[in-house]
């Protein structure tokens, strides 16, 4: 599986990449190349393996089999390169909490060896683009979690680095700073910058990504673009109704005619159809009356579901 836009360069490319621990395997030979300018996703579950594979590609850990090229480069062999040339927003927020909003984005850039006059006229450009310049001299313990998101978005382009990693990068966000955040990284998307992101949030690899790949156990189970990928494994709509733990099993078999497909979860039943408002007017006509009923389009969380046996959140 290596689906590959046609038209523009290669920024990744890895072949049957593997990573073991011991007798784990964390990374189980998987396919993929990330092109100029994409923003690419990778959708699973906690231990599904995406940040392991966001480490190899980074050059933090050395891949056990298979190949991996990063802006033409091996990464084994020209990591320091590479990595000069990366952006990594990690999970967790590693800012330096006794300095200052522009002090940690100065000196991160004097990590890379950056001049101070370029450092100084990029700080000013990056405290625009994160909308943090009311906060330049405010301590990072005195800003909120969307602040210091966007402030470590920030320091990780200090470099203009051609690709931007991001591992989950909402995690903890209220909606308002998750939306706040999303914009940040559609305007990166238009400077074409190549986004690489790791997330288990169904509707932020919706809205984010050009192209992705679900992983579970360390495999690629499906690749293509979210609308693709919800078009191939689901109907169009899906019919979430509850009739209590104790009754959800009996009456799917009252109801699974209805459905193209059902799947029975420990506090509701979803329907898999094309009309879901018909279908739920038919169950009523059978006198079945569920205690919650919600009709919605598929997502990616039902593919995943469909590929796996399992929610993305499990």
């Amino acid at each position: 599986m290596n689906e590959t836009p046609t038209g523009t360069d290669a920024m990744i490319v890895a072949t049957g990449l593997r990573k073991t621990y011991d007798d784990f395997t964390a990374v189980d030979g998987i396919d993929f190349t990330v092109t100029r300018g994409e923003s690419f996703g990778l959708l699973g579950p906690n231990g599904a393996g995406k940040s392991t594979t966001m480490r190899m590609i980074a050059c933090t850990s050395q891949r056990t089999g298979g190949t991996l090229e990063i802006l033409g480069r091996d990464t084994d062999h020209h990591g320091p390169w590479i990595r000069a040339h990366l952006g990594v927003v990690p999970q967790q927020d590693n800012l330096d909490r006794e300095l200052t909003v522009t002090e940690n984005l100065y000196i991160y850039g004097r990590y890379f060896g950056l001049g101070k006059k370029f450092i100084n006229a990029k700080v000013e450009e990056l405290l625009e683009f994160a909308q943090l310049t009311e906060k330049r001299d405010a301590k990072v313990d005195s800003l909120s979690g969307g602040m210091k998101r966007r402030l470590t978005i920030a320091r990780a382009l200090i470099n203009e680095p051609e690709i931007l990693m991001l591992d989950e990068p909402t995690t903890g966000l209220d909606p308002q700073a998750r939306h706040i955040l999303w914009d940040r990284l559609f305007r990166l998307k238009e400077m074409g910058v190549t986004l690489i992101i790791t997330t288990h949030y169904m509707d932020e690899a919706e809205q984010l990504c050009d192209r992705l790949v679900v992983m579970d156990k360390g495999k690629f189970m499906a690749e293509g673009t979210p609308a693709g990928l919800i078009q191939q494994h689901c109907s169009r709509e899906v019919i979430e109704v509850r009739f209590g733990s104790e009754r959800n099993a009996e009456v799917a078999d009252q109801i699974r005619d209805l459905a193209v497909r059902l799947e029975i979860l420990p506090d509701r039943i979803l329907m898999y159809t094309d009309d879901g408002e018909r279908d739920l007017a038919r169950m009523v006509e059978r006198g079945l009356h569920p205690i919650t009923s919600l009709v919605r389009r598929s997502s990616l969380e039902d593919v995943f579901l469909r590929l796996t046996g399992r929610s993305l959140v499990d």
